[in-house]
């Protein structure tokens, strides 16, 4: 059963989320809250596996309830609910950890499979944005302080397999359809991601695809990506 808790500042919003996720097999919501301090309180009382996050709520926004949330419950996955003129802010909360985002207005469908893909470890970039996100990402990476740093000496270790899985991670794959690009098993592509993030010190998935984005890493050429085989 995946609990997941609902923060929206709108109360229809709240309500329609949870009656239709609620006839979901295999879901369960536990809670919902209209800021991120509810949200936090809601947290410490009933731990969710998944929460849907609104970025513009009053108190505390979803960025912040994010960082503080992963900082305290790093297991538990977030997924920020946005629309087109949040970039900086949905920038900000996959920075701190959230598994990833959708636009509002989405299918319930496509809803219900991104907690199943985020329960299960996958990162969700809606594919409407993506590219925009990408572009975004690139952006920011040429501001001041706004990369995810990661020393040279850490990527140079990576071998050429690492290398692709990190170029497709980098373009919102999941692990089955990295496993279908690099004719891997689904659990070799896991064993990847876990030593690569240890390898580039990162805290997760997200972080390693924003990485990949800033770093030029989805633009690697095979053929100079180097490294060793493995």
């Amino acid at each position: 059963m995946i609990k997941v808790l609902i923060a929206d500042d709108q109360e229809l919003i709240r309500q329609s989320l949870q009656i239709v996720l609620s006839t979901q097999e295999g879901i369960q919501v536990t809670d919902s809250a209209a800021n991120g301090r509810e949200v936090i309180r809601s947290v410490g009382l009933i731990r969710p596996d998944v929460i849907l996050m609104d970025i513009r709520m009053p108190e505390m926004d979803g960025v912040q309830c994010t960082q503080r949330i992963k900082e305290m419950y790093p297991d538990i996955r977030i997924i920020i609910l946005t629309t087109f003129d949040d970039d900086e802010y949905v920038y900000s909360a996959l920075k701190y950890g959230a598994s990833g985002y959708l636009l509002k207005g989405i299918s319930m469908s496509e809803l219900v499979e991104a907690i199943r893909k985020v329960h299960s470890g996958s990162a969700m970039l809606n594919p409407d944005v993506a590219d925009k996100m990408v572009r975004f990402f690139s952006r920011m990476a040429r501001g001041n302080g706004s990369a995810i740093q990661v020393d040279e000496k850490l990527y140079a270790d990576l071998s050429r397999t690492e290398w692709r899985v990190v170029k497709q991670v980098g373009q919102g794959l999941s692990n089955k359809e990295i496993a279908a690009e690099l004719f891997l098993s689904e659990g070799t592509v896991r064993n990847y991601l876990s030593s690569i993030l240890g390898k580039l010190q990162l805290r997760d998935r997200t972080q390693l695809a924003i990485w990949a984005v800033q770093s030029g890493a989805v633009n690697r050429e095979e053929e100079t990506g180097g490294g060793r085989d493995a």
